[in-house]
């Protein structure tokens, strides 16, 4: 099971990335890359992957993230229904730490910066007035060109390293799932269920791809994720429940066995504590 590994500026051509984007939701998959990012959500909600942490994320959210972390933007499922109204929007900064060559981090000005990559590794929370600074600082990126976007980009790194306004985002630094470390385990179950969520998965089964006994799997999950298992899986099932009943004319029984239910009944059960209304009513409104 491999994280989607990604160059972004490869793709771009460019050593710095500036993008705005807006769409129906957020639709990059579970994956990591080389250049760090600075992510900011202006309108959306759901829940966001990093490394090992699953937070809520809301308007505003905003994080730093070092070199190869896995991350995911997951919306809500009611994003999935059609509503146009409803817009996942944000600014994201890619760059290669490389950028600026070996001699700029020898320099005694730019320890600070230093510092601030070696704690991107672990993701950075940005709050406060550093926050609204930063958002103001973003939007007026997306508008400068060629050698202005780095001094832009200097601006903000210098900010983000004089903040007191930063959190971690994960309590230890990530490291990349072939080192097969503690701080794997997490990523690895995520990617299991979003490539397995169809299949029947047993505790005990989750529990091996964790490398952990089933009671000692069922503590860390819920310390992490503030949830057990089961309520995760379900949220992925439904989740994918949802793009099928808009996107296909599959019928309500195929969907619930397609997506890993043994019955309907369990199926309509779980979708309607998860989303307030049936599958019937949900494809329905979603195509009124």
């Amino acid at each position: 099971m491999k994280i989607e590994k990604t160059k972004i500026t490869s793709y771009s051509n460019s050593s710095v990335s500036v993008i705005s984007r807006e769409d129906s939701f957020f639709q990059s998959p579970f994956h990591s890359h080389p250049e760090l990012e600075l992510v900011y959500v202006k309108e959306s909600y759901g829940k966001r992957i990093v490394g090992n942490s699953v937070e809520p994320f809301v308007s505003g959210d905003m994080v730093f993230l070092g070199s190869d972390i896995p991350h995911i933007w997951l919306n809500d499922e009611i994003y999935y229904q059609g509503i146009n109204k409803l817009k996942a929007k944000a600014i994201v900064v890619y760059f290669n730490k490389d950028i600026f060559g070996p001699d700029f981090y020898e320099l005694k000005e730019t320890q600070k910066i230093n510092t601030l990559f070696s704690k991107a590794n672990k993701g950075l929370y940005i709050s406060g007035k550093t926050n609204k600074l930063i958002a103001k600082k973003l939007e007026k990126l997306l508008n400068k060109k060629n050698f202005e976007i780095i001094i832009g980009l200097f601006e903000i790194l210098s900010i983000l390293s004089e903040s007191t306004d930063l959190t971690f985002v994960n309590n230890e630094t990530y490291s990349l799932p072939n080192n097969q470390t503690k701080n794997d385990r997490l990523s690895d179950v995520f990617q299991y269920v979003k490539e397995n969520y169809k299949e029947d998965i047993s505790l005990i089964e989750i529990a091996k791809i964790a490398n952990l006994t089933p009671t000692s799997f069922c503590r860390m999950f819920k310390l992490k994720t503030k949830k057990n298992f089961v309520e995760y899986l379900n949220e992925i099932r439904v989740s994918n429940a949802c793009k099928f009943l808009i996107e296909t004319d599959m019928g309500i029984s195929e969907i619930a066995y397609k997506c890993g239910y043994k019955t309907v009944s369990n199926f309509n059960k779980l979708f309607k504590k998860l989303t307030t209304t049936t599958p019937k009513e949900y494809r329905k409104n979603a195509k009124t």
